[in-house]
């Protein structure tokens, strides 16, 4: 089981990310905003960060960029999501250290298994 930052404005999302990671028992925050999600990253130093990349205030790239700088939280993997898929979101994404890329419609299989992947090291 891992901790997780959610971090998605769109209701509807947010709820296929919260029924799917409740299949495997992870827990997590969520929140529907960039700035809310820098916050509860380094508040909360979570297993792993979900987030989207088109959000309020800071885009999720944005966040990615703030977290991967700070030495408190640059090792926090963190999945980005998005509904953008252009090469050049990917390439930012990887470029700014992402742990992995999704586009929407995801498949929930798919998000179980890189969040299980990302997190295996942080469990005990």
């Amino acid at each position: 089981m891992a901790t997780l930052v959610l971090a998605e404005d769109a209701p509807h999302m947010l709820r296929l990310l919260e029924m799917t990671l409740r299949k495997k028992g992870h827990q997590w925050t969520a929140v529907g905003t960039g700035d809310a999600a820098l916050s509860e990253i380094r508040a909360r130093k979570p297993d792993a960060a979900i987030l989207d990349v088109i959000m309020p205030g800071m885009d999720g790239l944005e966040v990615l960029q703030a977290l991967k700088a700070d030495p408190e939280t640059a090792e926090i993997p963190v999945i980005i999501l998005t509904a953008r898929g252009h090469t050049f979101t990917r390439e930012q994404a990887e470029q700014s250290g992402a742990a992995a890329f999704l586009t929407k419609p995801f498949s929930p299989t798919e998000l179980l298994a890189v969040v299980d992947r990302h997190t295996t090291a942080a469990q005990p």
